[in-house]
């Protein structure tokens, strides 16, 4: 029998994958857990209405943004959303395109994640604008004053390069769903259920046609999907590189911020494949295998951000710029070195715990580690941010940085943002996709007949 039956879903027949997994949706055994996640989650989202009506209301003033630190947890919370956004593609399209078969049990709510993560990075560029009214100004439209978007402008790369990846992620994922929402169809007795899963399966009926269809049209997005993951992410990190701001100006972040959102991102799905899998008892399908893999690849990414690290001191050191030295000391050992440090404390020391074999495959201890990764990511664009602008290269115009009540509540906000949206997609669709489990399982089943 081949090696990656440790990877298979351990059910006795394929009926029995579908019927698990659509009777989440169908008859949800976990209604009072979910109830009360989605109450909290609620709460958060009620606070980010009330944070960005009395931002709307009061003006920007309201958080602790000021000169020169002009930028702070907007983009700063933009930039961590968007990392964690990206791990979902990075599951889904380019392992699909590979082959790997340890995708299946975690591309479907590896994807919905992504998409209401980069809808929560999405609406802080929009909403530091200031006049975010006026959002439509960064569009090329036909106006009659002839006035264009400056597309030489980093910000304006970010209009296109969220909406790009949103779009693509959108249909990547949609497309995936298909043949599982028609099983759902097919399984359904209420009516409610049946009209709601008959619309969204687009009449489905699982003919060849339909599945060689499917087939390139899935494919072709994993293609489209997978540069963008780079390229997005790219983009972003050329906010801060195209600048001359100490700690910035640096030709590591393109691959620094890409492999930092990888990091993150996986954290953040072994943090959901943990929780899914203890809420539905899903260990036959998020096997410990899984974790060991999500394990593996947390530690890989883990330790190529620590290169990122070790190389920014590096071109510091080599440059011999005075300012550069001097954003470096400050990081180290100057008001907010605890950023600094918090970042490597969190992000490194528990990760080293991951090679051990017995760690990956515990799903508590993955859990606390992802999260410990996750705090230490939110720490590290902190650092980043605002270490390189409190001391601008005048002394005249240096000036701390202290997040106000309405920072921390629009931040806290955008969480329930995040957990709304997700956890009703876990209660309306399966979070695990059946027609791939059910074919890895007759491959399986298929080479143990000849074996």
């Amino acid at each position: 029998m081949s090696d990656r039956s440790d990877i298979l879903p351990r059910r006795q027949s394929m009926g029995g994958i579908a019927d698990q997994l659509t009777g989440i949706p169908l008859h949800f055994p976990a209604e009072r857990r979910w109830v009360i996640a989605m109450a909290f989650a609620s709460a958060l989202l009620l606070l980010l209405i009330i944070s960005v009506t009395a931002l709307f209301t009061r003006g920007v003033g309201i958080w602790g943004i000021n000169i020169p630190v002009n930028w702070a947890f907007a983009i700063h919370n933009y930039v961590w959303w968007l990392g964690i956004g990206h791990a979902g593609t990075l599951i889904s399209a380019l392992l699909l395109l590979t082959g790997s078969e340890w995708r299946n049990s975690l591309n479907r709510f590896a994807e919905t994640m992504t998409l209401f993560a980069v809808v929560c990075a999405g609406i802080y560029p929009v909403l530091h604008l200031g006049r975010p009214w006026y959002v439509y100004w960064m569009f090329p439209y036909p106006a009659t004053m002839g006035v264009w978007p400056q597309f030489r402008s980093p910000l304006e790369w970010d209009i296109w390069a969220v909406l790009t990846y949103l779009t693509v992620s959108l249909v990547f994922w949609y497309t995936g769903l298909i043949p599982d929402l028609a099983a759902a169809r097919d399984r359904a007795t209420g009516r409610g259920w049946q009209i709601f899963f008959g619309i969204t399966s687009l009449g489905w009926r699982g003919s060849a046609i339909h599945w060689l269809r499917w087939s390139q049209a899935y494919r072709l997005t994993a293609a489209l999907a997978v540069p963008l993951v780079v390229s997005v992410h790219s983009e972003v990190s050329l906010l801060f590189a195209a600048g001359q701001i100490p700690g910035w100006h640096s030709t590591i972040f393109p691959p620094y911020f890409v492999l930092g959102a990888a990091f993150s991102g996986f954290a953040v799905v072994a943090i959901i494949a943990v929780a899914l899998r203890s809420w539905f008892g899903l260990r036959n399908l998020v096997t410990d295998d899984h974790l060991d893999v999500l394990g593996k690849v947390l530690l890989a990414t883990g330790l190529m951000t620590g290169y990122g690290y070790v190389f920014e001191v590096f071109d510091a050191l080599y440059s011999g710029e005075a300012h550069e030295m001097r954003t470096l000391l400050d990081r180290v050992a100057g008001v907010y070195a605890w950023t600094y440090w918090g970042a490597v404390l969190f992000n490194f020391v528990p990760l080293q715990a991951l090679w051990w074999r017995g760690v990956r495959r515990t799903g508590w201890a993955l859990l606390l580690i992802s999260i410990s990764v996750a705090i230490g990511m939110w720490l590290e664009r902190d650092m980043i941010l605002v270490t390189s602008l409190y001391r601008d290269f005048l002394v005249s115009s240096w000036g701390k940085f202290t997040p106000t009540f309405w920072d921390w509540s629009t931040y806290l906000g955008t969480i329930g943002l995040f957990l709304v949206p997700f956890l009703i997609a876990v209660r309306l669709i399966p979070m695990i996709s059946i027609f791939e489990s059910k074919e890895l399982l007759h491959e399986e089943k298929q080479e143990a007949h000849h074996g």
